[in-house]
């Protein structure tokens, strides 16, 4: 069975999809705004998320952009909308697959389903050739990303920044074609990936000031390689 996060301001509604949900064996958390899935999800694992647009913090489009930014969890979005330019730029902004209400619990069941059938036939596709810098070992495919063996837990956006990187070892990469290439924009701030720099240096263990593998040029880029041997200082002679 699946873990839900069901995202849903009306209280009806709300306890209507808990209780099938949980009559069909699911685990289920709900919320009722957005920023309260983006807490859940930066905290729990999820199966699936069910997200509703007519939310009363931030319109559901905007929000699913944030949960793309933080997690690759599956999302259909339950919408009274039935406009099909709008629900295409739902589906391109990241959403897995969508209901227009009302919608039957049947009908839930069987999105759901197919979802979490190609979540899961995602998860056991064949292996991918694994990029390793020094003690980084990232598999793309898998969207796994490890160092000296021990699993980081990272973000989406965290990852695709290491993996870009890492895939170009040594070269020094222009923050202009970072935000083109891991953040899919011609233009943005560069505090942006300032801030998951920053986060993504905490999770490999080094700083700004004592680099490892993460390297900022001021003015030029940024760049990932294996971290220097550091050799004992030799002892001064007697």
């Amino acid at each position: 069975m699946a873990s839900v996060l069901v995202v849903e301001d009306d209280q009806f509604v709300r306890s209507a999809l808990i209780r099938h949900l949980t009559d069909a064996s699911h685990t289920v958390r709900s919320v009722g705004t957005a920023l309260e899935a983006l807490r859940e999800v930066a905290h729990f694992p999820f199966d699936v998320v069910i997200l509703d647009l007519g939310l009363p913090d931030l319109d559901g489009a905007e929000a699913l952009k944030m949960l793309r930014g933080i997690t690759d969890v599956p999302v259909i979005v339950a919408t009274a909308r039935d406009d099909e330019t709008e629900i295409v730029r739902l589906l391109n902004d990241g959403a897995d697959d969508y209901l227009t209400k009302p919608f039957s619990v049947e009908h839930l069941s069987a999105r759901m389903a197919a979802v979490l059938r190609r979540s899961r036939s995602a998860g056991e596709a064949p292996a991918s050739p694994v990029i390793r810098v020094g003690g980084l070992a990232i598999d793309p495919l898998r969207r796994r990303a490890e160092l000296d063996g021990v699993r980081l837990d990272l973000t989406r956006r965290e990852f695709d920044l290491l993996a870009f990187l890492a895939g170009r070892p040594g070269v020094v990469v222009a923050r202009k074609e970072l935000l083109a290439e891991v953040w899919q924009q011609s233009y943005g701030d560069d505090q942006t990936i300032d801030v998951h720099l920053s986060w993504l240096r905490r999770k490999l263990g080094e700083t700004a000031a004592r680099p490892r593998y993460l390297h900022t040029l001021r003015g030029v880029g940024v760049k990932l390689e294996p971290p220097r041997t550091e050799f004992p200082r030799a002892e001064p002679p007697l």
